[in-house]
This record gives C-alpha cells, sequence and structure tokens, in this order.
C-alpha cells in the first residue's frame, strides 16, 4: 500500500508540473522563448485565490465550492491580464533582441513579481484552504487518495487533451502552429504573430493561475517565493519530455512527479532534487530533444 501511496502523491505533484510545464511549452514552441517569470505568476494566481476566498466565503456566507469556483476564476482572470502585460511591457520590445537580453529580462520580471509579493503580501507565508477537502478510502483505510489529487490528475488530463485539440483544430490554434514553424513566413500569410503569441501568454499565464490553486491546494504553504522551485522543476519536465511538445510536456511532468515522490520516500528528501535533475542530465545524453521531441537538423 506505501508504493501505490508514494505513486498517488508522484502523480499528483506531477500533473501540477505537468500543467505548469504546459505553459512553458506552449511559450518557448510558439515564441521560442524561455518565460522564467512563469514560476511567479504561478505565487500570484495562489496569492489572488487565496485572498479571493477568505473575502467571498468567510465575508458573504456562500458556500463553499462555489466560492471556490469564484476563487479560481478571478485568479484566472487576472494571471491571464498579467500574462499579456508581461507579454507586452517586457518581451515585444525585445522580439528582435538577442535570446540573451529575453533571458536577462525575464530574470528581471521574475524578481519584480517576487518582491511585489513580498512588499504587498509580507513576508509570512499564509496557511491556504485547500479548494477540496477529504480523501476516498480503499482496502479497508488501508489506502487513502486525497479528492484533491485525484482533482489535480483529471484537471491535467483535461487540460492536456484540450490543449491538443485547441493547437490541431482552431484557427488560433493553427495560427500558433504557424508562427512556431516560421514567423516571416506566418506574417506574409497574414497571420497577427503579436496577437497570436500574446494569446499565448493569456493562454500559459491562465494554465498556471489553475496550478498555483492546485499546488497550494496539496502543500498548503503561500509565500511570494512558493512558484520558484515549482517553475525550474516544471521547466526540466518541459525539457525532459520535450519542449515545444504538449504531450511531452505531460509525460514529463508526471514522471518527473513520480521519480520525486519515490525519491523522497526511498532515498532521501534531502537529495530527491538531486536525483531529480540528475535524471534530466541522462536522459538529456540519450536523447538530446527529450523523450518526445524531435531532432530538426538546422540548415546553414
Amino acid at each position: 500500500m506505501e508504493f501505490l501511496s508514494y505513486l498517488i502523491s508522484g502523480l499528483n505533484l506531477g500533473s501540477v508540473y505537468a500543467i505548469i510545464a504546459l505553459g512553458y511549452t506552449m511559450v518557448y514552441g510558439i515564441a521560442k522563448m524561455l518565460n522564467f517569470a512563469h514560476g511567479d505568476v504561478i505565487m500570484v494566481g495562489g496569492f489572488i485565490s487565496y485572498y479571493a476566498l477568505d473575502a467571498v466565503f468567510k465575508k458573504s456566507g456562500l458556500p463553499f465550492w462555489f466560492s471556490a469556483i469564484i476563487a479560481v476564476v478571478l485568479a484566472m482572470i487576472v494571471c491571464t491580464v498579467l500574462g499579456v502585460l508581461i507579454e507586452g511591457l517586457a518581451y515585444r520590445p525585445l522580439r528582435a533582441a538577442p535570446s540573451l537580453a529575453v533571458l536577462i529580462t525575464a530574470i528581471g520580471v521574475s524578481y519584480f513579481l517576487q518582491n511585489s509579493a513580498l512588499l504587498i503580501c509580507g513576508a509570512q507565508f499564509k496557511t491556504y484552504q485547500s479548494i477540496i477537502s477529504g480523501t476516498l478510502n480503499l482496502f479497508g483505510g488501508g489506502l487513502s487518495i486525497p479528492y484533491v489529487s485525484m482533482l489535480t490528475v483529471v484537471v491535467c488530463i483535461v487540460i492536456m487533451v484540450g490543449l491538443t485539440l485547441f493547437t490541431s483544430k482552431t484557427k488560433m490554434g493553427k495560427a500558433m502552429r504557424a508562427c512556431s514553424e516560421d514567423k516571416g513566413a506566418a506574417q506574409l500569410m497574414g497571420i497577427n504573430v503579436n496577437k497570436t503569441i500574446s494569446t499565448t501568454f493569456a493562454i500559459g499565464s491562465a494554465l498556471a493561475a489553475i496550478a498555483g490553486v492546485l499546488l497550494c491546494s496539496s502543500f498548503p504553504i503561500l509565500k511570494p517565493t512558493t512558484g520558484s522551485m515549482p517553475g525550474i522543476k516544471a521547466f526540466t519536465a518541459a525539457v525532459f519530455g520535450g519542449i515545444g511538445s504538449i504531450p511531452g510536456a505531460f509525460l514529463g511532468g508526471l514522471l518527473l512527479g513520480i521519480i520525486e515522490s519515490f525519491a523522497k520516500a526511498y532515498i532521501s528528501t534531502q537529495l530527491a532534487n538531486t536525483i531529480v535533475f540528475a535524471v534530466l542530465i541522462i536522459v538529456l545524453l540519450v536523447r538530446p530533444a527529450g523523450l518526445l521531441g524531435k531532432y530538426v537538423p538546422e540548415k546553414v
């Protein structure tokens, strides 16, 4: 039963990583940039939902489940607007700049969001109230599955399937794929590249808000640096699965969460992060493009 318990914990954590990684992989696949501020958008989503839940549920007397829905929707709206603003103010002026300039800007935006949260919300951590409580007891109580873990896995699968259908069936999704292949050619064909990239940031930031709520519901400690390490690990998961690939981000996130869970349980809690990144290095040595990534030769 312990093995199954650790597996479920790994799937829960891996699903959060996968949702975050999907945002990373979409932005990289289309804009060809690494948005290292993505992890801090998760933190913003967590704080918005925390204060919204506190205001709506405790002060209005509405049912908790309804208050939770309002809090999640509000967090998604705020993070979507934030993502579009970040892209428009920080990244769009650097569209033709060297990649190093964009990377430094992304790190600057990350520190700006962290310190803004520190000034506004304070350094004291907040105890987050899970949006869904209770456990499902199986095998006579020998195995307990938190409902939030089940919800996280289901939401992750729905998001992955939804994004896959969106990018393959809708007009905007096809525009995103065209920009991913060749922005210049896409623009010549009448595609608004700036609008497409802004939409990508909006979707990625909305996913970050969902990930922030689910992460804080499973691990109820919220502080200005909450999104930093999950953001780095989600980026690792995106690279692990093949950055630019939606199924790759999903697979990479799940595997990373399972590896981390088992490493903590059977090897060492202190060495878990080391093991996670060591596995990434080994995979990239064998498959530089990631598990589901495709090697594309560059013509010169």
